[in-house]
């Protein structure tokens, strides 16, 4: 059983750490924007005032908050996780935010002893609560092999990338061909519906091609069907695009569809699923997917 401190319990978070405690692992809890899941603490969780005391108590951290400057705050601001540090622990952050960032704050941590993994995911909500995650991890291979049983309860395809900020810049990638292919079907399904074909019936026929994707399964469906609770807020996708254009603009690159994408998702409601981007292109044609 390791001790582990888990910071940022929310939509991805909770079911997250509930396969860590289911389990066998202790773990140390600290509020981070919502309140901490009454589930974990009747289970065993230990709720504890600050990150630092998280980290005094824990041997691995792990931290799953919305953006960059929500780790550096849980990290190296005032009562956070550094202070309550000593050598020989591993800090895992499983958050998607900059990998130039990233390696800064691996940088910072390693200089006090310690080991720093990079382990974004993706799957969203449904990958969370199912522990079919993908996780891409960035750092040293002794710290992936210490926290690879960690991560084989919470996903399935665990791959180390490569060093500190690799696991990041493969989480870009990953949502650069997410926002793209929900675009793409959301394109598809309104030309169909527009044509009077029925949607439903075009994607369950596509489901068995070569334009077969997760995203036709599980957004197209949301498209049809009008429900864009969000499983994956458009404002992170939008955070998420946003490290994509502004590292193509230090590496030189032009990123064009991307770019297109992210003006899309800007016409919506960020608190909407990413699936709703659906709503921009049917607000251009004038049609609803029905």
């Amino acid at each position: 059983m390791s001790k582990i401190g888990f910071i940022g319990v929310g939509i991805m978070g909770n079911p997250m750490a509930g396969h860590l405690q289911a389990g066998g692992h202790q773990l140390y809890l600290v509020r981070h924007r919502s309140p901490l899941p009454r589930e974990l603490l009747d289970s065993g969780a230990v709720a504890c005032d600050s990150a630092e005391a998280v980290a005094e108590q824990a041997d691995i951290v792990i931290t799953m908050v919305p953006d960059t400057p929500h780790v550096d705050q849980v990290l190296f601001g005032e009562n956070g996780v550094a202070a309550g540090l000593s050598p020989g622990k591993l800090l895992i952050d499983m958050s998607s935010i900059s990998p130039i960032e990233t390696r800064a704050f691996a940088s910072r941590i390693n200089q006090l002893g310690c080991d720093y993994l990079d382990a974004p995911v993706s799957g969203g909500e449904v990958g969370a609560r199912a522990a079919a995650l993908t996780i891409m991890v960035g750092g040293p291979e002794s710290a992936f092999e210490k926290a690879k049983p960690l991560f084989e309860l919470m996903g399935k395809n665990i791959t180390l990338v490569g060093a500190n900020g690799a696991g990041q810049t493969c989480k870009v990638a990953n949502q650069i061909i997410v926002a793209l292919t929900i675009e793409a079907v959301g394109e598809a399904l309104l030309f169909a519906s527009r044509a009077g074909v029925d949607p439903a019936a075009v994607r369950q026929a596509l489901m068995g091609g070569f334009a077969g994707s997760k995203i036709l399964e599980v957004h197209g469906e949301r498209m049809i069907k009008r429900t864009f609770d969000p499983g994956f807020r458009i404002a992170l996708h939008q955070k998420d695009l946003n490290l994509a254009l502004t590292g193509a603009r230090e590496l030189g690159l032009s990123l064009p569809n991307t770019a297109t994408t992210q003006e899309l998702f800007n016409a919506c409601a960020g608190d909407l699923d990413h699936s709703a981007l659906v709503k921009a292109l049917e607000a251009l044609a004038g049609h609803q997917i029905a």
